[in-house]
């Protein structure tokens, strides 16, 4: 009886290795990377793309390929083609690795999917597959199927005219866009066939613009089991969308606007858990940025600590006046008078600080202290120049149904 009982806990041991190495082995730590090979992910009806399947950390390993179209799984394939297209197969695609082992099979993590918008009417707006940053110039472009001999494209967002150019470029290019340059865009085409104008317009399209840096955003957390009960660690979050390489971002933080620390590639830092006004800033030296962020009270904070605000944006100044000359105190003259040419005189005089003059009782004199500055406001009053939406002509729809109406 004890060599059975023996034998069957030396069985249930030497399977335990297997099992968790199976659960360990079922998703491998990489993620399947799709690229477009022949299209764009917006094409006509009746058009065709193809795309592959790769896994770019694992170069060595033979990988399967699946694909899937949102949850549905598709067939098997190093690449993906889409012969023909038509408008019930647009929708998200994606793909997995997976490889036979000895203890089963490992999948890869899905790879992000891309969208594929399969459109049955005349124009596409096509538009950069990534944001536009601030200070670059977005590109669009307005296809129209047969690519016919365009007359003129007129650009829209949000329905108002941003763009006309006439001739048979369908490219736009909008230089140093901003934040305000986001949003949905469409596009009017107008060629001739046969003495007869034509004119269509493309479905509205989402355009991103992001900014190179974004404002941080400071955290406080005070319950880490990493760090001393009397520390708390400071975590300056935010978005960095520069090109790669992108140049080194430093972080720095600040309490009651004394820096506490050096600048840092970590953007977080651990410092003594007290009360005050905290802050951080982001800087990017070879991009010449720099953005605070917002300051926020940690604690009890007593009124003699003097809460000092980031630097804003620094306002022109007006130009310097010059010092008015010096008189002697029995001839002082109205301000006003400083603002014509004086006739030359004598070597003033100047008085004495103990001496006490007596003032002038005909007309009261004016303050002699220079005029305070006038107070620019933070923000300037925003003007709108927005015109009515023109009316435009949606044309979408299936290709046999516009070629009908052009005929």
């Amino acid at each position: 009886m004890l060599r059975m009982d023996t034998l069957l806990s030396l069985l249930v041991v030497s399977t335990l290795p297997q099992i968790v190495v199976s659960d360990v082995l079922s998703v491998a730590p990489y993620q399947a990377v799709i690229e477009q090979v022949v299209g764009d992910s917006r094409i006509f009806s009746g058009e065709s793309i193809r795309l592959r399947c790769s896994i770019p950390e694992d170069v060595k390993s033979t990988w399967r390929h699946l694909w899937f179209k949102g949850a549905e799984q598709l067939r098997e394939s190093d690449e993906f083609i889409l012969w023909d297209a038509n408008v019930k197969q647009s929708g998200k695609y994606s793909c997995q690795g997976m490889r036979e082992t000895v203890v089963g099979p490992i999948h890869t993590l899905q790879s992000v999917p891309v969208e594929i918008d399969v459109d049955g009417g005349w124009a596409i707006l096509q538009v950069p597959p990534h944001p536009t940053l601030v200070g670059e110039t977005l590109k669009v472009t307005c296809r129209v199927r047969g690519n016919p001999n365009l007359e003129e494209v007129i650009l829209y967002r949000d329905g108002v005219e941003v763009m006309r150019q006439t001739g048979s470029n369908p490219h736009v290019h909008l230089s140093n866009v901003n934040l305000r340059d986001r949003g949905l865009y469409t596009c009017r085409a107008t060629w001739d066939i046969r003495r007869r104008s034509h004119s269509v317009v493309s479905v509205p399209t989402q355009v991103s613009i992001s900014e190179i840096l974004t404002q941080p955003v400071l955290e406080v957390v005070t319950r880490d089991p990493l760090i001393p009960a009397n520390m708390m660690r400071l975590i300056c979050h935010l978005q960095y969308n520069a090109h790669a390489p992108a140049p080194p971002i430093h972080f720095y933080f600040y309490k009651n606007g004394n820096r506490l620390t050096t600048a840092s590639s970590e953007n977080n830092e651990v410092v003594k858990r007290t009360p005050g006004q905290y802050s951080c800033k982001a800087r990017v030296p070879a991009l010449d940025l720099m953005r605070w962020s917002e300051t926020k009270n940690f604690g009890k904070v007593t009124g003699t600590e003097q809460r000092i605000l980031p630097p804003k944006v620094p306002k022109p100044f007006a130009p310097p006046k010059a010092a008015p000359a010096l008189t002697p105190p029995t001839a002082v003259e109205p301000r006003e008078a400083w603002l014509f040419p004086r006739q030359p005189t004598a070597a003033p005089t100047y008085p004495q600080l103990e001496e006490e003059t007596p003032q002038p009782t005909d007309a009261p004199l004016k303050p002699i202290h220079p005029a305070a500055k006038p107070q620019l406001p933070d923000v300037m009053p925003k003007t709108s120049n927005q015109t009515v939406p023109p009316d435009l002509v949606d044309m979408s729809g299936d290709f046999p149904d516009a070629l009908e109406q052009l005929e």
